[in-house]
């Protein structure tokens, strides 16, 4: 029987590529007393949160915040923009490229699925060439939008989005560009306004630092005018109500006032540290991770080094070795977690988390977990990718972090 209150000595490691450990000054934050979601606390609390969450999409346009996981975004950026049968165009880059155009399906949309051919697919970017030229074919504006994920969890694959957006241009399409950031906001660069993106869509749980629960839908104004027209039913997801109710800091049903505690404090943690610095925090661990996957004689998953994505890195294991093994050994020897293959890729190869609330010393103890798990397994690795790790960091160092004096 499984033992629910199961705690070994030393803390567990959750390196997969989110849920991303949750620091303890956010966990503190959600342990505060729930306040009345009417009074005027909390309106000052929802106003904090709505505003400063902007800063995250890099966007002046409205952000909607659901009680909800990534998934329900989703849902809401398709629901309010488009109408039952209408066609959008959709990039294969992953698993959850795939789930999205899945959901696309059952939601009485009309996906097509552009990609490279295979495996090859899941190892590169969007290919925004390829949007390009299905666009310039679509002469009857058929196709309402575009739809594409940004960082691609399942891959350790962030694709070019201003190129994407380049490309809708060029082809003088006026398609929505709707973009899937879950696993990118708040770790890798985005810019909602910059980029021209009608719907981004995020979650809480990966750079945010959160648990799951709280999704996002970033909005533009073509977006808003176009679900005034839109016939995909909706309610709960609705945006014009929850807009109109968010101008003085309110939702028009009951929002997870202890998660928007943690997102107020999340933002601080973010802001304090400088969005900027954030991500070059994260491009710096990603690069030491793979000079130690490069090491061990293993091949990255994401097979073009322009989309090496900062979020997480993708490891292959050799050919006749179950990657779940692997993970299943380190599990069960190291207390560590480290993220499955998915869908076409399961069993083929292992995902490092290094997001977050995570640093130097956190990645160095991942890599040595990964490094031990390996070679228990028997992968015969090729050299030491702790040490050239940690050459890459003390080669590379980063600006001393600074405390506050107690």
């Amino acid at each position: 029987m499984l033992k629910l209150d199961f705690h070994p000595t030393g803390r567990h490691f959750l390196q997969i590529p989110g849920p991303s450990p949750v620091p303890d000054r956010i966990l503190r934050a959600m342990s505060y007393p729930t306040i009345d979601h009417r009074g005027p606390e909390f309106g000052a609390l929802g106003l904090k949160v709505l505003d400063g969450i902007k800063a995250i999409f890099k966007t002046a346009q409205p952000v909607v915040i659901y009680p909800s996981s990534g998934t329900g975004a989703w849902e809401a950026a398709l629901c309010n923009t488009l109408s039952p049968g209408d066609t959008v165009l959709m990039f294969e880059t992953g698993h959850f490229a795939t789930l999205w155009k899945k959901m696309a399906e059952n939601l009485g949309l009309k996906p097509e699925f552009l990609g490279l051919p295979g495996i090859e697919g899941w190892r590169r970017g969007v290919q925004a060439d390829m949007i390009e030229a299905r666009l310039r074919e679509d002469t009857q504006h058929t196709i309402k939008a575009v739809c594409v994920v940004h960082n691609e969890t399942s891959t350790g694959v962030t694709s070019d989005i201003a190129a994407v957006r380049r490309a809708i241009d060029a082809a003088g399409h006026p398609a929505l560009f709707l973009v899937d950031t879950i696993s990118g906001l708040a770790s890798a660069d985005y810019r909602h306004d910059e980029w021209g993106v009608d719907v981004t869509v995020s979650g809480s749980q990966k750079g945010l630092m959160l648990p799951p629960g709280i999704s996002f839908n970033a909005v533009s104004q073509k977006a808003i005018q176009a679900s005034k027209d839109a016939k995909l039913p909706r309610a709960f997801w609705a945006w014009d109500e929850i807009i109109e109710m968010n101008k003085g800091g309110y939702w028009p049903y009951t929002p997870n006032t202890n998660l928007l505690y943690g997102l107020s404090e999340a933002l601080e943690m973010i802001g304090d540290e400088g969005l900027e610095q954030v991500f070059a925090r994260h491009q710096r661990l990603a690069a030491a991770c793979r000079a130690a996957v490069n090491a061990w004689g293993l091949e990255i998953q994401c097979a073009d080094p322009a989309v090496y994505s900062p979020v997480l890195t993708g490891v292959m294991t050799p050919e006749g070795v179950d990657a779940d093994a692997v993970r299943k050994t380190i599990y069960e020897h190291f207390d560590m977690s480290l993220g499955t293959g998915l869908g076409k890729l399961k069993g083929r190869m292992f995902r490092i988390g290094h997001l977050g609330d995570c640093n130097d010393l956190t990645l160095m103890a991942t890599l040595t977990g990964c490094e031990m798990g390996l070679k228990l397994s028997g992968v015969k690795v090729a050299g030491s990718g702790v040490l050239a790790a940690m050459d890459y960091l003390t080669s590379h160092t980063a600006a001393p972090a600074l405390k506050a004096a107690a």
